[in-house]
């Protein structure tokens, strides 16, 4: 079985990320992520909510007890099974619309990279998220930063995304459902981070007729949805072979703290009150 799964700004795949700079330093952004996350998983239970194509999970797996990764994709948790296995390494399909297919308190640690920024219910996200979560177990988010992708007025220029936090609005989703442990930007310097800031900058300026804040919801994705089928027509118009190219900077150059250059990201590290908790509405 050969399982193909397309590369997308959505979905990292490790043979395509050298093709283009502003691929690379999306995918050492997910890099970072993980790597954070490693020392929490450390010998302990983990479940990745959203695992994509499956790397990230995988380059867990020899450090945590286990690691259970599940997505709502059937094509990305078919290419990760077949691409990726270890003993303590599982990839499953969920219901987006539906519980985790998981008992209470089952997990230590609950990853959400690049997320919730597409759910439509958080609150029903992060309630499931906690179900799953030992006592003293903990979530880490990890999802773009509104203020350096948006002007503040504006919804989402991303088709997929249904919002896009900034810090203090992201903890006011997740305090009610869990404790918030640290608040960190994940950053780098201008060299690196610039590709994707020029990027913001276009982007959010010539999408914002379709990201007014008073455009309903289905208007903005049909109108971001066309745009994006007329600039794949143009690109299967002009063929190249894609090639790896070479940078000089790795997953190192990013940055993870409470201040840090150029903000993509934001990262918060939630935790499960004890047994008996009062948490969540």
């Amino acid at each position: 079985m050969n399982t193909g799964l397309e590369a997308t700004g959505e979905r990292v795949i490790e043979d395509a990320y050298r093709e283009s700079l502003g691929g690379y330093v999306i995918y050492l952004m997910h890099i970072a992520s993980y790597q954070f996350a490693r020392t929490f998983c450390a010998g302990r239970k983990v479940l990745d909510l959203g695992c994509g194509s499956g790397y990230g999970a995988a380059s867990l797996a020899d450090t945590a007890e286990s690691v259970t990764a599940v997505d709502v994709s059937a094509e990305a948790v078919a290419f990760a099974s077949e691409r990726y296995t270890a003993a303590n390494l599982s990839f499953l399909k969920v219901d987006a619309e539906r519980p985790l297919p998981f008992p209470d308190r089952q997990f230590d640690v609950v990853l959400s990279f690049q997320v919730i920024e597409h759910v439509i219910d958080e609150a029903a996200y992060l309630r499931e998220a906690r179900r799953v979560l030992k006592a003293g177990g903990v979530m880490i988010i990890v999802t773009p930063n509104r203020v350096v992708r948006l002007l503040p007025f504006q919804k989402p220029w991303n088709r997929w995304h249904v919002r896009e936090h900034a810090m203090a609005s992201l903890q006011r989703v997740v305090a009610p459902w869990l404790d918030i442990r640290e608040a960190h930007y994940m950053g780098a310097a201008d060299k690196v981070a610039d590709v994707e800031l020029r990027r913001y900058r276009a982007v959010k300026w010539a999408m914002l007729p379709l990201t007014l804040p008073f455009v309903p919801e289905a208007i903005r994705r049909r109108g971001l949805d066309a745009v994006h089928a007329i600039r794949e027509r143009k690109g299967k118009g002009s063929p190249r072979k894609a090639q790896a190219l070479e940078f000089d900077f790795d997953a190192s150059a990013m940055q993870i703290g409470p201040a840090v250059p150029n903000p993509l990201n934001l990262l918060l590290v939630a935790e499960r009150r004890g047994e008996g908790d009062a948490t969540g509405p």
